[in-house]
């Protein structure tokens, strides 16, 4: 996986898991959706560099 990829996708994951956990304290459930949605986000795009590494060797 390219490391700009990888770290874009790590970042993702973090965002969204801060700002998950930071909804569910506030008690605001969009919050807590949009971290989640970017968290899955994250998730594909990890998903997706694991597959163009597959072909690639």
């Amino acid at each position: 996986m390219s490391g700009t990829e990888k770290g874009k996708a790590a970042a993702e994951q973090a965002k969204g898991k801060a700002k998950e956990a930071l909804g569910r304290t506030l008690g605001n459930e969009q919050m807590t959706a949009e971290g989640r949605a970017e968290q899955a986000k994250g998730n594909a795009r990890h998903a997706k560099e694991d597959v163009k590494d597959t072909f690639r060797h």
